[in-house]
């Protein structure tokens, strides 16, 4: 299977220009414009931040070390700094005291501490549960639940705890996730996949469903660029993915089991074993692969229930046996990336299954790295 994961031109060269200064010793200041106890201006994606500017996400102050825009404070970039927990300023909303109901319109992207009371457009209330960086309350249950007001009282009303159809993940926390996807991974497609592996983000205690489904799409999310690539973008590979040693050759060509899908499947024996395991015949038919968005996604649920890779145990095993995140790591690239091999790969999964946990309402639990 393809492992490597590709970064567009101009992050590709600010990372190296990091690189590079790393390198040759140079010291990088880094200022801050806003202490870590009041938070700053929210961070929003259409701003322009360029090194030195601060924003504050999530609860707390982070600052740009480079030129950044639309890349998430505590994102898998590592572009952005922080500072440490802030409160109070920058942005966030308080709660109105009193007798009074007129509580101020949720905002999108507004720094909103726990507490606080906003009126969303659908007219009814919500109040924070958790700090969150202007969640939507709709979506949210772990950072938003009901409130009801009347005159000076007010009763919570009891919060959803998971969502409907048994997948822990919905809709619109998928797009959360995946704001930038490329429109072929569907989450109906998606959706559709998880019927060839039903123990998948179905096994155990809510929080390691929700884990585990969580660390599934953080893996995706590295290998496609955010569900962005749908293909292995080097052409130039393409030939190398055909194993002439197998008795059943490469029938639909020698550069024809490239990498595809959301774990990015590649060389021909994983084509037909990944076939056989579905039903579908992927070795004479790998564009399936990259035209049907379930077949897709079931190559990657393949691969992330039945294979171990360069490790010792599946990816779902990892995950519902205690194991932790950094062991899916080690099951998917750990040849390449674990035991020091590349950390900056490492830490950024990382930082993604940290995200997706957090938008789901979970902890990400122990043993992250590998």
């Amino acid at each position: 299977m393809s492992v490597k994961h590709r970064l567009p031109a101009k992050r590709r060269f600010l990372a190296a220009a990091a690189a590079g200064a790393a390198a040759i010793g140079l010291a990088v200041a880094i200022p801050t414009s806003a202490s870590a106890g009041t938070c700053a201006s929210a961070w929003s994606s259409s701003a322009v931040y360029t090194g030195g500017m601060s924003a504050s996400y999530s609860g707390h102050n982070w600052t740009a070390k480079w030129w950044t825009q639309n890349e998430t404070p505590g994102g898998a970039s590592g572009v952005w700094a922080d500072q440490g927990v802030c409160g109070g300023g920058g942005g966030s909303t308080p709660t109105p005291t009193g007798g009074s109901c007129d509580y101020p319109a949720w905002v999108a992207g507004r720094t909103y501490t726990t507490g606080t009371v906003v009126k969303y457009s659908n007219g009814n209330l919500y109040r924070a549960t958790h700090d969150n960086p202007g969640y939507d309350p709709t979506i949210s249950t772990w950072y938003w639940e009901p409130y009801t007001c009347s005159g000076g009282g007010s009763t919570p009303t009891p919060t959803q705890t998971s969502n409907p159809g048994g997948f822990p993940v919905s809709e619109a926390q998928f797009n959360q996730m995946f704001p930038n996807r490329n429109s072929f991974y569907t989450y109906a497609g998606l959706k559709a996949a998880l019927s060839a592996y039903p123990a998948f983000a179905n096994t155990g205690s809510d929080t390691v469903k929700k884990q585990e489904a969580a660390a599934f799409l953080a893996n995706v999310s590295h290998e496609t660029g955010g569900l962005v690539y749908v293909v292995e973008q080097n052409t130039a590979n393409y030939p190398h993915y055909c194993d002439t040693s197998q008795s059943y050759g490469c029938p639909a060509g020698q550069a024809a089991y490239y990498g595809r899908g959301p774990i990015q499947l590649s060389w021909n024996f994983n084509y037909k074993a990944a076939g056989d395991a579905l039903g579908i015949d992927l070795l004479h038919n790998p564009n399936l692969v990259q035209t049907d968005s379930s077949v897709a996604w079931k190559t990657g649920l393949w691969y992330w229930n039945t294979q171990s890779g360069p490790g010792t145990m599946t990816p779902h095993n990892a995950m519902v046996n205690g194991a932790g995140f950094g062991e899916t790591i080690r099951s998917i690239n750990g040849s390449l990336e674990c035991n020091g091999g590349n950390p900056a790969q490492v830490q950024s999964r990382i930082n993604a299954y940290q995200s997706f946990t957090q938008i789901l309402g979970t902890v990400p639990g122990n043993n992250l790295s590998c």
